[in-house]
């Protein structure tokens, strides 16, 4: 079986037309949140790639790091970090939570979203260095790597931290800001060229300086966040709050929960990088859909206990799952109909604790899942039955697994 994956024609024929198509884009398309990049993207020591340049970042439990090319299975290894208990990745860098904080890894590889067509780069792969904090830490990132920021939360030290990303695509891990909530929980996200941080039941924007501003929303327990096509979602206890900025501060739009509708709230938030609508699990029902475009959410029930769930908001409409027994699952977002599903793909001696390193990722082809415990990693080709493309070895045994140049 060959190690390239089939192309994406669509690919080619935007990077011919994007000399004309940066000064032609319609006037009511919307960029990306975050600070605008008027280098597309582009870094000196880069060089543009006709197609995306999709790779696989792997990670052992030890923190020997490597790479795998998904376009011709070349393996590359980075070096050493800490031991990690958790990873994050915006498509670009890799923030793994080690006992020192957070430890940053450019895979030099990403695609810059340009609205109505895309960039593509390729530079050196480096292990950047380490922003230190307590943890546990969550990191929220925004839409584009070169551009806007990214937000790390410490929550051993109540301690949040703004990233500057055009100084981290250059290699310098520049902090605009950093201060101390306070709170040991809550939430706190890039937006425009600042973050958003919950004070208790109230979210607060901060300039890129970390000068507190009046400007804010209600949102009742926030909990979990992601950046999509439209703007920052942030959960809350009764739905969930969408702000969307360009280089200014931030306007707020809330997203009830359907009346009537009986479900666990959602919590963590999932979904195809660039797409507007993303889907979190609904406690035993099944899965929530939210779409930020419309401000609305789905209920779709189902009869398998998931543990894992990301929309892939294409024309059909597919949400890809995992289930307790370690299936990938395919749904039909509109009709909640189960599509089709792999045979079990983790080991039996994978334990229920060990769902916390699994990571299941969709691009606009496949679907990837790491199984810690054989030591590879699963792609699935979702739009053709849940077929497994290709059983992965990555050049690190994949207790930790991320997609990047997405």
């Amino acid at each position: 079986m060959s190690l390239r994956r089939p192309l994406l024609l669509a690919s080619t024929v935007v990077l011919l037309l994007a000399t004309s198509a940066c000064s032609a884009a319609t006037s009511d398309a919307k960029a990306p949140p975050g600070k605008s990049d008027d280098g597309h993207g582009a870094v000196a020591g880069a060089v543009e790639a006709a197609e995306p340049p999709l790779q696989l970042v792997s990670i052992d439990e030890s923190g020997a790091a490597g790479v795998l090319d998904l376009l011709d299975g070349e393996t590359t290894m980075l070096g050493e970090i800490g031991a990690p208990h958790e990873t994050a990745t915006d498509g670009r860098y890799v923030f793994a939570t080690t006992d020192a904080g957070i430890e940053v890894i450019d895979s030099g590889v990403w695609t810059w979203d340009h609205v109505d067509h895309f960039h593509y780069y390729r530079g050196t792969p480096t292990i950047v260095g380490t922003v230190k904090g307590k943890g546990p830490v969550t990191v929220a990132t925004g839409m584009l790597s070169t551009a806007g920021g990214t937000v790390l939360r410490f929550d051993g030290s109540s301690e949040v931290v703004l990233i500057d990303n055009d100084a981290l695509s250059k290699g310098e891990i520049e902090e605009t800001f950093r201060l101390d909530t306070g709170s040991t929980s809550g939430i706190a996200a890039p937006v425009g060229s600042g973050a958003i941080v919950s004070d208790g039941d109230t979210l607060r924007f901060y300039e890129a300086d970390g000068t507190a501003t009046d400007v804010g929303a209600p949102c009742i327990d926030p909990v979990g966040t992601i950046t999509t096509r439209v703007g920052l979602a942030i959960g809350c206890a009764d739905g969930a709050v969408i702000a969307t900025a360009d280089d200014g501060q931030p306007e707020f739009e809330r997203a009830p929960y359907p009346e009537g509708v009986d479900a666990e709230r959602a919590t963590a938030f999932d979904g195809r990088k660039g797409r507007p609508t993303v889907a979190a699990i609904a406690g035993n029902t099944g899965f929530w859909l939210l779409d930020t475009r419309e401000a609305s959410w789905k209920l779709v029930e189902t009869d398998a206990a998931l543990v894992r769930v990301t929309a892939v908001d294409d024309e059909e409409g597919q949400v890809i799952a995992l289930d307790e027994g370690g299936r990938v699952l395919v749904y039909q977002a509109e009709s909640g109909e189960q599509i089709s599903a792999t045979e079990p793909l983790l080991s039996e001696a994978f334990e229920r604790e060990q769902f916390a390193t699994v990571t299941l990722v969709v691009d606009g082809q496949r679907a990837y899942l790491n199984a810690p415990v054989d030591g590879v990693v699963h792609e699935i080709a979702y739009a053709d039955g849940a077929r497994i493309a290709r059983t992965l070895e990555t050049p690190t045994h994949p207790v930790h697994m991320a997609e990047v140049g997405r």
